[in-house]
């Protein structure tokens, strides 16, 4: 052990000695909110979390042009320490980014904590939960792929009791890992698609949140490739069967009591949110369009949030840009037991620090300047028609990738969470994200057109 550590670094350097650790992974999240990392062994750890190791901007996602050719280095934060329950020789550690010795703005993780920082001004703390919805499939010999279960696909397999035991064993692993690592699993489940699940697990601040969530894909695809398989994030691999969201559930409390101040007993809107819950989510509500471009990313996001779709009829995936109680056909929802506010477009492709920091500083508007978000809506808001919608003012939320982001840059408060160089970055790549797409030649359109004439 390097004598001359400081405490902190010499303890923690111990303790991880004394559970087997040999090596660290000081690991950032780049745009799209997956790990990047380098490994240092663990008798570098007190140069490693003073912030030695380097990384190239250029060859990052995202990363502003001016800066590009810059080194920027990685900051862990040791209360993100997690060990690899299925490698336990390496210790994981969430980093900010810093460049030329001041933290680096385009930072998923700095964007998330700058807005932590402007709610702890106004006393406040927000309580983040992610509902983790995901496929696993195995590789076939023809290039393609096909869940792990031999059983006979459903037309409504969500819930199935059968299929959700055949696949327990990869299940049973993650699980484990993830209760041993503290996050406090309490359902998990087969969802509507084909392969796909959902596991709920205990709700924490946001930065713990998001960096868990960050951790889950890695730890989620690792652990199924250890069974044959692999994890998928795509929103919707399936066309005829419901995509995987990652719905935001939030709340403010008190920085000092840990109160829940959207709790309330009595609401007259009869939602169990406080006025203050409300405001809330009129921040969101009147935001949403722009919010969807970074909760809802890719192309193949709007592939999921559409009306139909899905062997068991509606998607429930949100189209609107309205608000309700227990009810999954608008786009926020106050859930039965009220107490926070939920985010219905976020899906398993989201970079969570990206998302909750456009999430939160949206609720902050809504609380500065009392946006009331009006009644709610109870009714199954697919059943409207038109002509309904327009009466109601109720609009539609972003159709594709292009429209979220046209939104996205519409959007005031988007450039002054992400930051300038940020949103210019994000702006650039997402353009030419859609532009690639739109370009490229389909199967649909060979098999629509190729001997049309």
């Amino acid at each position: 052990m390097d004598e001359h550590l400081p405490d902190s670094a010499a303890k923690l350097e111990q303790t991880l000695s004394n559970k087997g650790v040999k090596f660290l992974m000081a690991s950032f999240s780049d745009m799209h909110g997956v790990s990047k990392t380098k490994i240092v062994p663990l008798d570098h750890i007190g140069q490693m979390l003073a912030g030695s190791e380097l990384y190239t901007g250029a060859a990052l996602d995202g990363v502003p042009q001016d800066v590009s050719d810059e080194e920027v280095s990685a900051h862990p934060d040791p209360a993100s320490c997690t060990i690899l329950p299925w490698q336990p020789e390496v210790a994981w550690f969430a980093s900010d980014l810093w460049c030329e010795g001041a933290p680096f703005e385009p930072c998923s993780r700095n964007i998330l904590k700058r807005q932590i920082d402007a709610a702890a001004e106004l006393g406040f703390a927000m309580k983040f939960g992610m509902e983790a919805e995901f496929f696993v499939f195995k590789d076939t010999e023809n290039g393609g792929y096909e869940p792990l279960s031999t059983l006979p696909h459903l037309d409504k397999p969500a819930y199935d009791a059968t299929r959700l035991l055949d696949n327990l064993p990869w299940l049973s692993d993650l699980v484990d890992a993830m209760n041993g690592l503290g996050w406090g699993v309490y359902s998990f489940d087969h969802e509507d698609g084909i392969g796909q699940f959902e596991i709920d697990f205990n709700y924490a601040d946001a930065l713990t949140m998001a960096d868990r969530y960050v951790f889950f894909r890695f730890m989620a695809n690792s652990i199924a490739r250890q069974h044959g398989a692999f994890a998928t994030f795509m929103p919707k691999p399936l066309g005829d069967r419901a995509g995987s969201g990652a719905h935001f559930n939030m709340s403010l409390a008190d920085s000092e009591t840990g109160e829940n101040l959207f709790a309330s007993p009595s609401d007259d809107r009869g939602n169990k949110l406080s006025q203050l819950g409300y405001y809330f989510l009129g921040g969101l509500l009147r935001h949403v369009p722009a919010i969807c471009a970074v909760c809802s990313p890719m192309v193949n996001s709007y592939k999921r949030l559409i009306k139909q779709g899905s062997m068991s009829g509606f998607t429930w995936a949100p189209v609107f840009a309205c608000y309700g109680n227990n009810n999954r056909t608008n786009s926020l929802r106050i859930p039965l037991a009220g107490g926070r506010v939920e985010l219905r477009p976020a899906d398993s492709s989201c970079n969570p620090y990206l998302g909750a920091a456009l999430a939160l500083a949206a609720g902050l508007e809504g609380i500065r300047e009392k946006v009331d978000p009006g009644e709610p809506y109870r009714e199954n808001m697919y059943k409207k028609t038109p002509e309904e919608l327009d009466a109601l003012g109720v609009k539609l939320l972003p159709r594709t990738l292009e429209e979220a982001v046209d939104a996205f840059e519409a959007d005031p408060l988007t450039k002054q969470v992400f930051g300038p160089a940020m949103h210019e970055a994000w702006i650039d790549f997402k353009r030419d994200e859609w532009s690639s797409y739109h370009n490229h030649v389909s199967d649909w359109e060979r098999d629509r057109y190729l001997k049309f004439f």
